[in-house]
């Protein structure tokens, strides 16, 4: 690994790379604020795929690409005499001590439920902090990872089940109303205004189920995410060998029957 004045000397080459990027490319020379945040999404989402697939070789890159990401809007933030990259790492130091009184105050903290205990009030602090504790949910969040992140910050604040096997009674009760609400509203629903308000009604409750499973995940420590991507992972190399065999026996799947698919995906899982 390499030692610290090394890390420093890469880093001031990126610095001094991006310089260059932004006075002699045409391209990155017309990149904004706005223009970039596309990219910086794609890019994000691109390392955590990385991430899930424990590939390192392309966690180091993808870890690049989100790192050119930050250096650019800070160099763009420099241009505008607004802050540069020594405000961005500064202001996340200065974060950093102040939400860490065990290792840099008097405080005294020797596990990690401790620390969480006053983590969301000493944001609270802050001087540019949250103004509540829900409010350092982005709104931009994808909703499973947003409703995860809502219960994690509810419950660094005592608001959570005492026991995590209570929760299964309330996941339980949110699938029978689920069942029956559906069942009901669409059995009953005839005109088209009708339709949409029963749709409307059962969106919402299986809204109710999943924010359920999440709190039920979160409290057996189950990222819900990484889970369902695992699952998306698993169902998308199944299916592949189904579409892979059928083409080796000249069909496709109209070709087929549910009988000869189920047969081909039970191979699959065998895998």
């Amino acid at each position: 690994m390499h030692t610290k004045e090394e890390k420093m000397e890469a880093f001031g080459r990126l610095l001094d790379v991006m310089n260059d990027l932004r006075e002699k490319c045409p391209w990155d020379r017309k990149q904004t604020n706005e223009s970039l945040r596309p990219n910086t999404i794609e890019e994000t989402y691109e390392l955590c795929d990385a991430l899930i697939k424990n590939d390192n070789l392309n966690i180091c890159k993808e870890l690049g690409d989100v790192l050119l990401h930050i250096v650019f809007y800070s160099k763009i933030g420099e241009e505008k005499e607004k802050f540069d990259i020594a405000d961005v790492c500064n202001k996340l130091c200065d974060k950093l001590i102040f939400r860490h009184p065990h290792v840099y105050g008097e405080v005294k903290a020797n596990s990690v439920g401790e620390v969480l205990q006053t983590w969301e009030q000493i944001k609270l602090k802050e001087k540019d902090g949250n103004k509540t504790v829900l409010s350092g949910v982005p709104d931009a969040l994808p909703s499973l990872i947003k409703a995860y992140r809502i219960q994690d910050k509810a419950r660094n604040v005592g608001f959570d089940w005492e026991e995590r096997k209570d929760v299964w009674k309330k996941v339980k009760e949110e699938i029978s109303e689920f069942e029956a609400e559906i069942e009901d509203l669409y059995g009953k629903a005839e005109t088209d205004e009708e339709k949409a308000l029963a749709k409307d009604k059962a969106t919402k409750e299986f809204g109710d189920v999943m924010f359920s499973l999440i709190n039920a995940a979160r409290l057996y420590k189950i990222n819900p995410d990484n889970a369902l991507e695992l699952t998306n992972q698993k169902f998308t190399h199944r299916f592949n060998y189904v579409e892979q065999k059928l083409k080796e026996q000249g069909k496709t799947f109209k070709d087929s029957n549910l009988e000869e698919m189920d047969t081909l995906w039970n191979e699959a899982k065998k895998q």
